[in-house]
């Protein structure tokens, strides 16, 4: 039989878990510098940027629409949610991909899947 103490022990051990596993999915921003500093590094990868939508364009359900974090600025491609409109606070989750990167520029793209309000 597990004494009072080793109860309320494995009930503080269960709850730091449950709130661990809590803000672990809630996953981490990626600022765009950072994706567009090593755009190989995360080339396929599912990544998580916020920030304000610059100029976009909707037809259809597709969409093409900029995202600026105050650190750079990143094109998003939709293709069943459209664009939101320009100066809209977004969160965007998607596949990043690499394009080039020339000299001290780099071209990349966010293929989204989700969008959230950040």
């Amino acid at each position: 039989m597990l004494s009072h103490r080793s109860i309320r022990c494995l009930l503080l051990a269960a709850l730091g878990l449950v709130l661990a596993a809590t803000l672990g999915c809630q996953g981490g921003v990626t600022p765009i510098k950072t994706l567009l500093d090593d755009p190989t590094r995360f080339d396929g990868q599912l990544v998580r940027i916020a920030g304000d939508v610059g100029a976009s364009a909707g037809a259809l359900g597709y969409g093409a629409y900029q995202v600026s974090d105050g650190t750079g600025s990143l094109g998003v491609v939709s293709e069943g949610g459209g664009a939101p409109r320009e100066g809209a606070r977004v969160g965007v989750e998607g596949t990043f991909k690499a394009v080039f990167t020339l000299g001290s520029h780099s071209a990349a793209v966010l293929m989204e899947k989700r969008r959230y309000t950040p």
